[in-house]
């Protein structure tokens, strides 16, 4: 009886225990769960944040018709949105540039590496001129060019941005880097030239590759968004005089920078991945 008695006395002590525990563990989750939900709440509901911009005509805001930065400003401003803190953004854009230039360009101003290094955001655009000056290098022979013209200039591209990013990321170890992808503004007018469509898809892959290798760094792709159009009116003849097409994300000056409604696809572009960096 005794034993017995002790039996029922220990059992009962290890469930209670045992209940304990669990009342325990339930209320105080484990510390990688506890260091999961803290960070999704610091990093979205941080205060302040400091963003720096680099990049091309695509980060300087060309067809923007408002002249405040194309997606730069949109992008900050869901930020600030969805944190209710404040954002500092800085654009160092510049029409025209390539990858070599961008490189060059951060590398000589110290408003520009001083921005970066200060920086919780970066995001870049960049290639769109790399894949220009192949076209451009090659003028005289553009009827037979072919992907093949593609590939030399596109390693010698993966190289630059690699560069850049170990820069960056030497001088700012903590900012989440986004780079954006490049798109083909031609694709409407010229749906049967499938070498470019082909060399962008190529070009964005080579830039995704690059990105996945650098740490806190993410890639985000804007030709699908971009190159098509937007809903019924992707296919629609410019105007009466020309059967050309008009592509109503595409400023309507030069038909190959984004408007406001694809700048703004851009911005959601990245806030979405953004968003989801931060939630994890």
């Amino acid at each position: 009886n005794m034993m017995k008695n002790f039996i029922r006395t220990f059992a009962g002590l290890l469930l209670a225990i045992l209940l304990i525990l669990g009342l325990f563990l339930l209320a105080f989750p484990k510390a990688g769960d506890r260091f999961r939900t803290e960070k999704k709440v610091s990093a979205l509901s941080v205060k302040h944040v400091s963003y720096a911009a680099l990049g091309d005509s695509l980060t300087e805001g060309v067809g923007d018709a408002t002249g405040q930065g194309g997606f730069v400003p949109l992008f900050a401003k869901e930020i600030e949105n969805s944190t209710g803190g404040s954002v500092s953004s800085q654009n160092f854009g510049k029409a025209g540039d390539t990858s070599t230039q961008i490189y060059n360009r951060m590398m000589k101003s110290k408003k520009i590496t001083d921005g970066l290094k200060k920086a919780n955001i970066i995001t870049i655009t960049i290639g769109g001129n790399d894949v220009l000056k192949v076209i451009r290098d090659n003028v005289t022979k553009l009827s037979s060019m072919t992907e093949k013209d593609f590939v030399k200039p596109e390693e010698l591209y993966q190289a630059r941005v690699k560069k850049l990013l170990d820069k960056i990321r030497e001088d700012n170890p903590q900012a989440q880097i986004y780079v954006l992808g490049i798109y083909n503004p031609f694709y409407l007018n010229f749906p049967d030239l499938t070498v470019m469509q082909n060399v962008i898809d190529s070009w964005n892959t080579a830039t995704a590759g690059v990105v996945s290798q650098e740490k806190n760094t993410y890639f985000i792709p804007i030709n699908n968004l971009l190159y098509k159009g937007s809903g019924d009116k992707q296919a629609v003849e410019a105007d009466s005089s020309t059967s050309a097409v008009a592509n109503n994300l595409l400023y309507t000056e030069d038909h190959f920078h984004p408007n406001n409604i694809g700048y703004q696809i851009m911005a959601d572009a990245v806030f979405a991945s953004y968003k989801e960096v931060n939630q994890k």
